[in-house]
Formats: C-alpha cells, structure tokens, sequence
C-alpha cells in the first residue's frame, strides 16, 4: 500500500491507496506548523483501516512549503550569484528585473565572471581561476551560505559550471551549498539563472522541510521511503529534494491533475481543482499536465524551469462573498474556514456557505445561512460558474471537445454544467484527488538540450537524446522495464549555424519501490 499526502493551505488531504484502490481518504485542516496536520490526516487514516509500518511500501507527500517561502520572502538564505558569460552578458547583471524586497530577502549578492559557451559548445572566454578566488573571497567575507552558479549555454555544455563549483567549493569549504543552472532551467540565460537562484535561497530552508516531513512521518509510527511530489506530475526522493527545492513548486495542481485523469478515465480534459484558497485550471495531455512552453513568473520572477500549465484564480471554498454575492475573493479566509464561515458558526459569508445556502452540499450546519437571502448565493454561484467556464475557455487550444473535470473539496462551488463548455464530470473520491495523484505518481527524467546536427546524424542523435531521457528516469527510481517516453520535441532553430535543433525528450515509469531498502 501508498500513503499519499497534498498540504494545501487550507486542508491537508491524505489517501491510503492499496493497489489502484483506495482504502482510506481523509481531509484535516492545515495546521499552521503544516507538519501537525500531517500528523492528524495520517491518524485519520488509521481510523479508517488499521495498517502497520510494514504494510507502507512508500509515503508521497505534495506540498506548497517552498512556493509559499518564496511568495512571502521569508525562510530564504542569503545568495549569491556567479555568472560565467564575460566580456559578454555585464549590461544585465544577476538579479536584473527581481522584486527589490526578494533582492533584500536573500541579501543578493552578484559576481561577474568569465567563461561560458556558444550553442556549438564553443568558448566564449577560458574559465579564470584566480577571478573566481577572489568571488569566493568577498562571497565568505558577506556570510554568504547558498552559491548560484550560471554559465552561458551551460545546459548544452556545464564544464565551466563543474570547476567553477570546485574551485570556489575549496575555498569557502563544505559548509556551502550550490546550485548549478544546467541542473535546473532550459535555454534562456536570465531566466534560467533566476530559477537557479532561487533554488539555492531554499536550500537551507530544504534541510528544514525535508527534516520535518521525515518526523511526522516517522513520529506517525511510519518506517517506509519519503517521496516528495515534483511540478510535472512525478516524484523526486527526499536527498533530491533537498538539492531541488525548486521542483517542488506548482506540484498541488499536478497532483490534481494526475488524479483526476486516473479517477475519471479521462488521459485529455480539463481539470479544475477547486480548494479552500485558489481554483486552478489545467490541461492534461495524454495523462500528464501541458507544461508551459514560455517563460513562467514566479513571485514576479521570471523563469524558464519546468512548470505546468497552470491558471489560478481566487475562488475556493474559504472565498470571502461582498457586496450581494457580487463579489467572489479574491481574498480567503483560508484554513480558518472551520472558525470563520458561517455553516461552522463563524460570522464571515464564504463561498461554502453559498453553496450550502445553494443546496449544493451538506457541509457543517444549513440552518447557520438559512438568512442569506436566496438570491445573494444564487448570484455569487453565477459569478463563481461564469468566471471559471472563462478560465477554461482561455486554456484550450482547438475547437475540438475539452471534457471537464473538476476536483478537490470546493468543487461543489461549480454547476453540474458551464457555459459553453457542458457537463462537468465529477469522478469518486473528488474531493482528495490532489493526494490520489501523489500516491500514483511514477517517476520521471527528461533532457532539454540544443545540439548541432551535421548530415547524417539526426536519428543518432535523437536516439542519444531519448536514452538520456531513460537513464536519467533509472537513476531517479524508476523501474527500467516500464519506462516509456512520453513527450518528444524537435524544433529546427533558425538563425544559427550547424542545423542547431533543440530537442526536449521526457521518459517515465513506475516507481521501483522493490529495490528501496527500508
């Protein structure tokens, strides 16, 4: 059996899974320790089906920890910034465009360097030695804990990232953590810098979280492997999560995502995940989330990591209801819907308590809104219907038909049908599938990389780029025998020399808990 575990900000949902069945479901309000709430979801479900420790052969756990850190500026280690690119790239330096209070959060720091590659893998300037020394210098004299190393064109060659890691890593010793770009973002130097950066401000917090969820799950009596839930839908190993924080972000949508294409049958439609807070609205495209294609802004960031295709809004069940129902969020009352909504005695009008109002769940005590007047809660539905069939309609991309699916505990908020977009299907187990879609979820590896094709060589070389695909899902965990390729990209880029052709492979398979070792 699986555990499967989604902290969200306002409920923390957990499943028990035995095989493609699930045994047990619960839903806890998140605490504000979040760890808490775990603690109280798994005890949940032991009340629901005893089991022991030897009965759990793995513990995914999706949560919101580090996108949160990054949004609220807090948690985040000080940082600097190494960029290999001179005598090119100084007009932007590291950190050009960031937030200022984000600047300030991780007490940015940039250091200009030379070195960097063409995208033919030719050098743009020799890697100076003694330069970096001096970095590493003034890096130890400020403190500094956390390295981001970014060098141009270094996802097609990182040989100048790799020995600027060593030689500034001799110098200030092995109390400092780093983070690599060509390990985290595509091609694109600023935004993947950014990702980078930002992946190593969260790498003490990492530490922190990565701890905490181990002893919940092991204070819990639990003794069996943690995974925690990556944004593209799989899963990545506690030590590599505490390199990789970053990887975690958006993983609650995917989750739903995942969930509700193995509940609903459905491997292309549109999933609207309805929680406490927000309702997202994604893609999934042979039964993983559409990634998006362009850079993505995080915390007014941009970036280009991996990321789904996501749009949110600020509807959910905690949703503060004004001006007659006129009005839906974007504010939320958030895990405090238990205290503040009327149903459970509160005096605030939330987006739940018209839905109860609206006959549309039996959540906490109707009698509590029996004084909300009919029309308020029938107008706030209709906003609520109008401005998600809108969300989705500016997801698709044809005409052809786009089932929809909603999930998660606030999607009874939505009609049986929206406009212009019909019957929305609601699979068993709805309300948890963000915690379905943890347990499920397999294992990746995916290689994203320009290379310069010469007469002849093109399926060698897509072969080459599919195998490192594969590789790169074993070394992850997966099982060798049910990894497959899932997504495959080549897209000739003009402009450039050698037949440059960025190709994007993506392998997964199932997770080969029979070779972990408790």
């Amino acid at each position: 059996m699986r555990i499967g575990i989604d902290v969200g900000g306002t409920n923390t949902d957990a499943v028990l899974m035995d095989g493609s069945t699930v045994a047990a479901a619960v839903k806890r309000s998140t605490s504000q320790d979040v760890t808490s709430g775990i603690v109280a979801a798994l005890a949940g479900l032991r009340e629901q089906r005893d089991f022991t420790s030897a009965d759990i052969d793995g513990v995914m756990i999706g949560t919101t920890h580090f996108i949160n850190a990054l949004i609220e500026a807090r948690g985040l280690a000080p940082t600097a910034a190494v960029r290999l690119g001179l005598p090119a790239t100084a007009s932007l330096p590291p950190f050009t465009d960031w937030p200022e209070h984000l600047v300030g959060a991780v007490q940015g720091r940039a250091f200009l360097a030379h070195g960097g590659h063409e995208f033919d893998g030719r050098v743009i300037s020799e890697l100076d030695p003694d330069e970096l020394k001096r970095h590493a210098e003034a890096i130890g004299a400020a403190g500094i804990r956390s390295v981001a190393i970014s060098s141009v064109f270094s996802p097609i060659n990182d040989e100048f990232e790799q020995r600027a890691q060593a030689i500034i890593a001799a110098e200030l010793g092995p109390d400092v953590a780093f983070s690599l770009s060509s390990e985290i973002g595509r091609i694109g130097l600023l935004e993947r810098e950014n990702a980078t950066i930002i992946n190593a401000a969260l790498r003490e917090l990492a530490d922190r979280i990565v701890d905490g969820l181990s002893g919940s799950v092991a204070g819990s009596g639990i003794d069996a492997p943690l995974f925690l839930s990556q944004n593209d839908g799989t899963l990545m190993d506690v030590e590599y999560a505490r390199r990789y924080p970053v990887a975690t972000f958006a993983s609650g949508p995917t989750n739903s995502m995942r969930g509700a294409a193995v509940l609903s049958g459905f491997d292309t439609c549109a999933v609207v995940d309805v929680g406490g807070t927000t309702s997202d609205v994604g893609v999934l495209t042979g039964g993983f989330p559409r990634e998006a294609t362009g850079e993505v802004a995080v915390a007014g960031i941009r970036t280009n990591f991996r990321m789904p295709d996501v749009l949110s809004i600020g509807i959910g069940g905690g949703s503060r209801i004004r001006e007659d129902g006129a009005l839906v969020g974007p504010d939320s009352v958030g895990y405090r819907l238990t205290e503040e909504g009327l149903v459970f005695g509160g005096d605030t009008l939330t987006a739940t308590d018209v839905a109860v109002r609206g006959g549309r769940g039996t959540i906490g005590d109707a009698s509590r809104v029996a004084g909300v007047p009919a029309a308020v809660a029938e107008r706030a539905l209709g906003v609520i219907a109008e401005r998600v069939a809108d969300v989705v309609e500016r997801m698709r991309t044809s005409s052809a038909p786009l089932p929809v699916v909603a999930v998660g505990g606030g999607s009874v908020l939505l009609p049986d049908t929206l406009p212009g977009l019909g019957t929305v299907h609601r699979p068993e187990h709805y309300s948890v599938a963000n915690a379905i879609g943890a347990a499920i979820a397999q294992v990746s590896g995916e290689v994203d990389k320009v290379y310069a094709i010469s007469d002849g060589r093109r399926s060698a070389v897509v072969d080459e780029a599919r195998q490192e695909a594969v590789d790169r899902a074993v070394a992850a965990g997966a099982d060798p025998s049910s990894v497959a390729i899932v997504d495959f990209d080549e897209v000739p880029i003009p402009y450039l020399p050698g037949n440059a052709t960025r190709i994007r492979a993506k392998a997964v398979g199932d997770l080969a808990l029979g070779a972990l070792v408790r």
